[in-house]
């Protein structure tokens, strides 16, 4: 039997990489006889560049940069000769945060920039950025500055990044005479445009430390933003679907350079050939944290679950939770739930997933 390990993330858990590679080791220990393939999904959520940099076995490149705050961290991204991957995540990420170091007036996509630009200037003409899992709500503008846009206060007088409320400071943008020429293509798992209730400020901004009562102040001056970003390369702005995702960053960049935005779990899938795997195999095993309906809005197990039936494939599904609904899976194995308030959370998410791993039938 041919067996495709395909999980996604584990959200605040284990990543996609992590759990392919328990469920894998466990089911060889129990079915030698078997063929077995990891290849881990994403649909542009955290860490989606990274996987994708996994499965097309691209090379690394470490860079020192700057976290949302502008304290020195370790970034990464992938390169294969032309296109760098880069996860907003990787140094502008929400994940390795506490919540009370989330401090939305000060965030900054600076850090991102930093690795964009080195990547330009080791040959990179286009940069395929992972929007998933970003703590920021600045347009996109720390990475337009790192790529050398100077923001100007009423004065004249150039704002620096991290700086408190930079964006209520913003009055003039001055582009520089080298400005960058680079295509991106942004890869996100939400249609959001930037503006409206459904939009960037309102749904995505609680999570990053935006208080309700800071919204109309936030709505206004992006608003204000955006126009002034378009204006300054003669353009208007007008909102689409993706602009909300990661604090607008899609938005800021299309006022400068060429951008396209793709949902994450089609582009994904396109991209590292899952399809022809998926053909190939007699069981798909797939998983994330939390299946509910809200995954069957385009997340990647949704979108593996139909092309298993697609081509009459049998799938399981491995998630937490009780009593749900198969959704449409063959089987689905039910992780035992976490307390999140244990230092020990992420050895026991291992654990628990070993267990079951163990545990399921093929036959």
């Amino acid at each position: 039997m041919k067996i495709l390990i395909s999980p996604n993330a584990f959200k605040g858990t284990l990543t996609a990489l992590e759990a392919g590679k328990i469920l894998a080791s466990e089911l060889k220990h129990k079915y030698p006889q078997s063929k077995i393939e990891i290849h881990p999904i994403a649909d542009g959520g955290d860490g989606t560049c990274e996987l994708l940099g996994y499965s097309l076995k691209l090379s690394s490149r470490q860079i020192w940069s700057l976290d949302i705050k502008g304290k020195p961290k370790i970034g990464t991204y992938f390169y294969d000769g032309s296109k760098a991957y880069i996860d907003v995540s990787n140094v502008s990420g929400i994940g390795y945060l506490n919540p009370d170091e989330l401090e939305i007036r000060v965030s900054s996509t600076f850090g991102t920039g930093l690795l964009i630009k080195h990547a330009i200037e080791n040959g990179a003409s286009e940069i395929i950025l992972g929007l998933g899992g970003s703590a920021t709500v600045d347009l996109g503008i720390g990475i337009l500055q790192a790529l050398g846009l100077l923001f100007l206060d009423e004065n004249g007088r150039e704002l620096t990044p991290f700086s408190y409320d930079m964006l209520f400071k913003i009055k003039h943008i001055q582009k520089p005479i080298n400005f960058p020429k680079i295509d991106f293509t942004c890869v996100c798992d939400v249609r959001n445009k930037f503006g409206g209730d459904e939009g960037a400020i309102p749904v995505f901004g609680p999570q990053k430390g935006l208080k309700s009562v800071d919204f109309p102040e936030f709505e206004a001056q992006t608003h204000f933003l955006l126009d002034l970003l378009y204006k300054k390369n003669n353009l208007t702005f007008v909102d689409k679907q993706g602009f909300g995702a990661a604090g607008g960053i899609a938005a800021g960049l299309s006022a400068f350079f060429k951008t396209k935005i793709e949902i994450g779990s089609s582009y994904f899938f396109k991209k590292t050939g899952l399809k022809e795997k998926l053909v190939t195999s007699d069981l798909i095993i797939t998983g994330e944290g939390k299946y509910d309906n809200q995954s069957e809005s385009g997340k990647a197990c949704f979108e593996i679950l139909q092309m298993a039936k697609q081509n009459e494939k049998i799938i399981f599904l491995i998630t937490s939770g009780e009593g749900l609904s198969k959704h449409g899976f063959d089987k689905v194995f039910y992780l035992p739930k976490l307390n999140f308030l244990l230092d020990d959370f992420k050895e026991k998410a291992k654990k628990n997933l070993k267990e079951l791993s163990s545990q399921i039938e093929l036959k």
